[in-house]
């Protein structure tokens, strides 16, 4: 088989991890397979490089960073060579642009337009193992780019798509996905496998196990993905393509973001292209809006427009937005940081009622007050005050039975 392995950050937090990692890919070669490794800086390391940036300048340039950030990577990949070859093991370590990972030209969050593959494939057909610097590629004016946070994942799934990979395995340091986070709910269930849809619901709604972008990857060219553990060899949730047996259960999981902000317009006049030309505007930025909501004054004159972003993008967001807001005459602009957003989602919901009204009397029943609402055919989100996140979390997955 021709495997991909992928290894997160705590994966390879420290050189005794990283030699864990090197015997692991070591068996898998020596089981007859072929291997490529794609590894994520070590554990901290990109917040620490984060910390030196900004302690040069308060809004460094997005070029510049990409070009340190991917720099975390290319020691890991180095390293994990190294490893692979001192258990006696041909290995070559690769960066993004040296593997042909082509993307466009957007900093810090760039798109994979393409990846030829071709060095890989010839260093495989050479008996190498293949490791690749995760999270970075190149545009076409040959500049460093980075995939955003989790990109590891997706460069894995994206090569695992292009060298027409048997399995792409995504190692973590946990040991699959369960019905919720089990450091909130500790009789949390571990899924043995979860459609494509589900898990790209997850983790757009905030679980970390997979990077949103690299399951839809993984969608859109049917790459098989197993999420499994580094640090044992219990076997992992599937994520496969939807089959009827999933649809039997109404909700799979709860998942819970905390890195959400809303922004609120308040009293724009409602005219028609209003709504159009704010959204454009946070388009231009590189911004991705979530939710939503538009709500009419009495007298129809007036709107307040609210919508949520991911916190780390509030600063940006918030510029376009007072800046439209001036030329709209509206009357001023909001911001709420300590909110967060509780999702529940589940294939089944297609084909069963009742999963809205149960999650909003369950929260009601204790106190959470819901602020937006969203939904879409098989998930339900609400944003919620940040200090009853976990509360909620508890709740609903005991409102769900999501423990049997």
């Amino acid at each position: 088989m021709l495997i991909v392995q992928k290894y997160g950050g705590t994966s390879v937090g420290n050189i005794d991890r990283i030699k864990n990692v090197a015997g692991r890919v070591v068996r898998t070669v020596e089981q007859g397979n072929r291997v490529v490794v794609v590894v994520s800086a070590m554990s901290g390391e990109t917040d620490k490089l984060i910390g030196f940036a900004t302690q040069i300048s308060v809004a460094p340039s997005e070029r510049e960073m990409d070009m340190l950030l991917s720099s975390g990577e290319r020691v890991t990949s180095a390293l994990t060579a190294m490893a692979v070859e001192a258990l006696g093991h041909k290995a070559r370590a690769f960066t993004g642009r040296q593997a042909g990972i082509m993307t466009d030209t957007v900093h810090t969050k760039a798109r994979i337009e393409k990846i030829s593959g071709d060095r890989i494939r010839k260093a495989l057909d050479e008996g190498y193992v293949v490791v690749l610097a995760g999270f970075q590629g190149i545009s076409e004016s040959e500049d460093v780019t980075t995939l955003g946070r989790g990109g590891s994942d997706l460069s894995a799934v994206a090569v695992a798509s292009a060298i027409k990979a048997d399995l792409c395995e995504i190692y973590t340091d946990v040991d699959g996905v369960y019905t919720t986070d089990p450091n909130i709910v500790p009789e949390a269930r571990k899924l043995e496998k979860i459609s494509y849809e589900e898990m790209l619901e997850l983790a757009s709604l905030g679980a970390k196990v997979l990077q949103t972008r690299s399951v839809e990857f993984a969608m859109k060219y049917r790459v098989p993905v197993v999420v499994r553990s580094s640090f044992n060899d219990n076997p992992g949730t599937l994520v496969v393509e939807e089959d009827k047996e999933m649809e039997n259960v109404v909700v799979s999981g709860i998942a819970y973001d905390k890195n959400q902000a809303k922004i609120t317009i308040v009293n724009v006049p409602d005219k028609p292209g209003i709504a159009a030309q704010l959204f454009q505007a946070v388009a231009d930025a590189n911004v991705v809006v979530d939710m939503i909501v538009q709500n009419i004054s009495s007298d129809g004159k007036f709107a307040d427009i609210s919508f949520t972003v991911p916190k780390t993008d509030t600063r940006r967001a918030l510029e376009v937005t007072e800046k439209i807001a001036k030329e709209l005459g509206a009357e001023r602009v909001d911001k709420r940081e300590d909110i967060s957003k509780i999702s529940v989602i589940g294939v089944g919901m297609r084909t069963h009622s009742g999963v809205a009204s149960k999650m909003f009397q369950t929260l009601a029943a204790n106190n959470i007050n819901i602020a937006m609402i969203s939904t879409s055919e098989i998930k339900v989100s609400c944003v919620i005050d940040l200090k009853y996140t976990e509360l909620a979390v508890r709740v609903l997955h005991e409102a769900f039975k999501l423990a049997l």
